[in-house]
């Protein structure tokens, strides 16, 4: 059994529509889903807010590349163009972490190389796994090396919810 964290995320159209197609594209694998945070882009490149959220997924036999598959698969189901590194997305669903498996591939960095960095990855992942742990620690350990500012960013809205 393969256990995955992926992070989702959206900043065009109609953002919540898209991270609900994700959930569903991965529904077979599906064990949970976080709350929906509203967050400031990352990134040099001006553009609108995202929504995100994290989903725990597991499968029988996938490895990191049959998931990354299925990510791009989501992605690519929204109309999903690859233009501007960091620039608005439609989706944008990122493998963070394939059980503890390090990789370090052409296609493929696990864990995912900034995800100890980004407050819109790991307050949402602690929001549904107050256990989780990546490579660096905790999870919970991690989110409060953040600083308070970029913690402060991250709005959840209770009145998004991903089913």
């Amino acid at each position: 059994m393969t256990h995955v964290v992926l992070s989702i995320g959206s900043n065009l159209g109609e953002r919540l529509a898209y991270l609900r197609s994700a959930v569903d594209r991965m529904r077979p694998y599906v064990r949970a889903v976080s709350p929906v945070y509203e967050t400031p882009p990352w990134g040099p490149v001006s553009q609108p807010d995202y929504l995100n959220a994290v989903i725990l997924g597991s499968d029988e036999s996938a490895d990191p590349l049959v998931w990354l598959a299925r990510a791009h698969a989501a992605e690519d189901a929204t109309g999903r163009v690859r233009t501007q590194r960091w620039g608005p997305r439609t989706l944008d669903v990122d493998v963070i972490a394939v059980d503890h498996i390090e990789l370090d591939g052409p296609d493929l960095t696990l864990p995912h190389p900034r995800a100890a960095e980004r407050a819109f990855v790991l307050v949402p992942w602690l929001a549904v796994d107050p256990e989780a742990r990546l490579s660096d620690g905790s999870v919970a350990d991690l989110v409060a090396q953040l600083s308070p500012s970029e913690i402060s960013a991250v709005h959840i809205r209770p009145d998004l919810v991903l089913r």
